[in-house]
């Protein structure tokens, strides 16, 4: 939501940028925008992304194995991280990237007829782009998914204010959040916060409701210490040991093209560390 004047910008309360947002404008996500005086999510039921997929590839490696979910994404990201995987969208806004209107009744009647076509799709996952700048969303589709019996995935950078991902957490069964690094100099330079994404870890790993999941990609020159995945682990620990953990190999992409792949060697070492403080760690792109 929003605040204060309508003379001027209003502040957009979403994230820690707490963009001044004009009327007709939008904010550094490109998906919030200002409306008559008041900030929305401009991305609202404009999909880009659609499809059918294990759930294991949100990833989520110890929460229903075997079974899918109706993967959804709109555009916009309150991030900047040079290796996006899915920069076309998670960069671009209303104008740049082709999306269709779905509401938020018309995906849950769709993710049940999925269902009912093949009995493995249990719920729909919200993912792609970066779903808590169009959390509106989220939250109107996972109310009336939990209505029809399906379950609710959040697959985010976790950069949300505690209001957002309060209202969700108890309308989420299961969530990957991406934990890019664990220094707050590190997620400055990405166009994030460590406090907000730790307070969104916290959150969802004490939920009674959520199966919390965490991914690291290792970057090179980011996050490939030792020191540091061992203090990432140590803390996820402290919230509760069963907090799963995806350690995963990056590859080049977007403005990182012509970077190296991280050596299998480095993923390897990096996940036997986070094993001395979390049992259930798994590695992802090797």
């Amino acid at each position: 939501m929003s605040s204060s004047s309508t003379s001027g910008p209003i502040i957009c309360d979403v994230c820690w940028h707490h963009c001044a947002i004009p009327e007709g404008g939008v904010g550094f996500c490109r998906a919030r925008t200002c409306r008559d005086g008041r900030v929305a999510a401009g991305n609202y039921g404009r999909l880009t992304s659609i499809a059918v997929d294990p759930v294991e590839k949100k990833p989520l490696a110890e929460w229903h194995p075997g079974c899918r979910v109706l993967s959804v994404g709109s555009y916009g990201c309150n991030m900047r991280c040079p290796f996006c995987q899915n920069f076309e969208i998670s960069q671009g806004g209303a104008g740049g990237v082709p999306w269709r209107e779905v509401s938020p009744h018309e995906l849950v009647d769709l993710a049940q007829d999925c269902a009912r076509r093949d009995p493995t799709v249990i719920g729909i996952a919200h993912t792609y782009n970066e779903p808590l700048v169009g959390w509106e969303y989220v939250r109107d589709c996972s109310e009336l998914a939990h209505e029809k019996g399906l379950t609710n995935v959040l697959v985010s950078n976790g950069c949300a204010s505690t209001h957002v991902v309060g209202a969700l957490a108890p309308l989420l069964d299961a969530a990957n959040i991406d934990l890019k690094c664990f220094s707050a100099e590190g997620y400055q330079g990405l166009g994030g916060c460590l406090d907000d994404v730790r307070a969104t870890i916290e959150t969802l790993g004490t939920s009674p409701s959520c199966h919390l999941e965490v991914t690291t990609l290792i970057v090179p020159g980011l996050n490939d210490s030792e020191a540091a995945m061992r203090q990432e682990a140590a803390w996820l620990a402290e919230i509760d040991r069963s907090i799963v953990l995806h350690v995963t190999r990056f590859f080049p992409r977007w403005h990182m093209a012509d970077a190296r792949p991280t050596p299998i060697s480095c993923v390897m070492r990096l996940a036997d560390v986070a094993r001395e403080c979390l049992p259930h760690v798994h590695v992802g792109n090797c």
